[in-house]
């Protein structure tokens, strides 16, 4: 679905007006371009040393000499992430800096093994497909399953769905549907979990809509990308260039300490040792980050949009934890599964199955090298026995790595991802702010569309450009989405007939 942007002169001329973007990850970079791309001066403030956010990268010397690429994480590049891909098109026009994973492996600790490869892409011949071959989903099970509550997830429409689903969590949602439990925890609880959050802290709504993004609501169903070099490397580097010769100041290692009221210009961005006067700015920064911002930022937009900040939560801790082993991982494992019923453990990767550097590096050694993820961690776990607790799940999912020496490993220990708990979407900042100069963007920010994860911060960070373009008469961009609404009208309007089964109340 196109969303058209605002419409206009192509660019600035001699009133180009000086915007301050506060964050340079996706969000950021997204913003950041558009303006630049338009002929407005952008200064780019990022308080990492490189860019990319919670996907960016750093250079970190492993014990053998060698030097390789940490960052936080794995990132599925879905195929829906249509306004990223434009993002990236700037600096990868023939697509080349991602690769295609053959399937999206979903493994339980049970046995039970799912996968999306191969699947039909019309609706609703996709989801029929699924659970023809789905062991989780027996047929026998069916008649338990309370069919007016599933019905909901074939009527998905944003934002209707939240005015709906919000009030309860996911948890209680997918208790009421009554699913058979493996298909609860393989086909649900690890998508949800992606959003680093328990299903019991996270919005129905939020679940339901994710349903429709990956599956219902595309044809491009749950296969994607992945970088096929280190972010930096295939990203966020050349992207960096890419504003440098649009004449835009990127400054990494700069950390935006407040936003003032400006003597010449419209706002003060100060940092350490200097303020800089700009005309406009898109806060694009993490949960953590916006908070800080705001609370030293006292004139900045109303006292109840200033509280709505304030308010905002992060989802619980998760670790990274990446080792470079002595020994390869088997050559017939995938490249990337996700995981459930495996205590701590949520997912797998291994990077030399898919990217150039770890393979290198697994070339030259006969090593490996594998990384674990283990989301919304219990708040009095300490890291020492969450790192142990996952390495002791990889040798369960992997049996070979049981006698592998560890040569190095990293880890990441966060928690600064937003969190949607139920309730939340009403109060959630908006990409506008109460001063007409002064944007949001993130994955934190509500954009009435069914976007999620990185595409809601390319998105929102579009869409703040485009507020700030428009206000001066020059022409947006379009943005992209999935359609809002479910695309089987037929099984839409079943379920509008037979799906409006009263939803329990969330405890939470």
């Amino acid at each position: 679905m196109r969303v058209p942007g605002p419409t206009g002169r192509s660019a600035f001329e001699r009133d180009a007006p000086v915007i301050g973007v506060v964050g340079g990850g996706i969000a950021g970079l997204a913003a950041a371009t558009i303006l630049a791309e338009r002929g407005a001066e952008v200064v780019l403030f990022e308080r990492e040393h490189y860019l990319g956010g919670r996907v960016g990268g750093w250079t970190t010397e492993l014990a053998d000499g060698s030097r390789a690429t940490m960052t936080r994480g794995f990132h599925a590049f879905f195929r829906q992430y249509y306004n990223l891909r434009s993002l990236l098109s700037r600096v990868d026009p023939a697509g080349t800096a991602l690769v295609g994973l053959p399937d999206y492996p979903l493994w339980h600790a049970s046995g039970q093994r799912e996968g999306f490869a191969g699947l039909p892409r019309a609706v609703p011949w996709n989801a029929t497909a699924f659970l023809w071959r789905s062991p989780a989903f027996a047929w026998r099970d069916l008649p338990s399953v309370n069919t007016r509550a599933a019905l909901r997830l074939l009527d998905v429409s944003v934002p209707r769905t939240y005015d709906e689903l919000d009030g309860i969590d996911a948890a209680t949602y997918l208790g009421h549907v009554r699913f058979p439990r493996a298909a609860h925890a393989l086909a649900f609880e690890v998508f949800s979990r992606s959003f680093f959050a328990h299903p019991t802290r996270m919005s129905a709504a939020e679940l339901a809509t994710m349903f429709h993004i990956y599956f219902l609501g595309s044809r491009e169903g749950l296969l994607f990308d992945v970088a096929a070099d280190p972010f930096p490397h295939a990203l966020w580097d050349p992207l960096g260039r890419h504003l440098g010769s649009l004449g835009a100041e990127v400054r990494t290692g700069t950390p935006v300490e407040a936003v003032e009221p400006g003597r010449g210009r419209r706002f003060s961005v100060r940092v350490p040792g200097e303020s800089v006067e700009v005309d406009a700015v898109v806060l694009a920064a993490d949960v953590p980050g916006l908070r800080r911002i705001v609370a030293a930022s006292p004139e900045l937009g109303t006292r109840g949009w200033r509280a709505g900040i304030a308010a905002l939560e992060t989802t619980p801790p998760f670790l990274v934890s990446r080792y470079w082993l002595d020994r390869p991982v088997r050559a017939d494992r995938p490249g990337f599964i996700g995981t459930t019923g495996y205590d701590l453990l949520d997912n797998v990767s291994v990077l030399n199955h898919y990217e150039h550097e770890a393979r290198a590096w697994a070339a030259r050694t006969g090593g490996s090298v594998v990384e674990l993820h283990g989301y919304a961690l219990p708040a009095d776990l300490d890291e020492g026995t969450a790192r142990a607790r996952l390495l002791d799940q990889l040798h369960v999912v992997y049996p070979e790595t049981r006698g592998a020496r560890v040569v190095d490993e990293r880890h990441e220990l966060r928690a600064d991802c937003p969190l949607f708990p139920p309730g939340g979407f009403a109060t959630r900042p908006t990409v506008h702010t109460p001063d007409d100069l002064l944007v949001l963007a993130g994955d934190l920010v509500r954009v009435d569309l069914p976007v999620a994860l990185m595409e809601r911060a390319a998105t929102t960070g579009f869409s703040a450009a485009n507020h700030l373009l428009g206000r001066w008469g020059v022409a947006g961009t379009p943005l992209w989405t999935v359609p809002t609404s479910g695309r089987g009208p037929l099984l839409r309007a079943a379920a509008r007939r037979w799906g409006r089964d009263p939803v329990p109340v969330s405890a939470g």
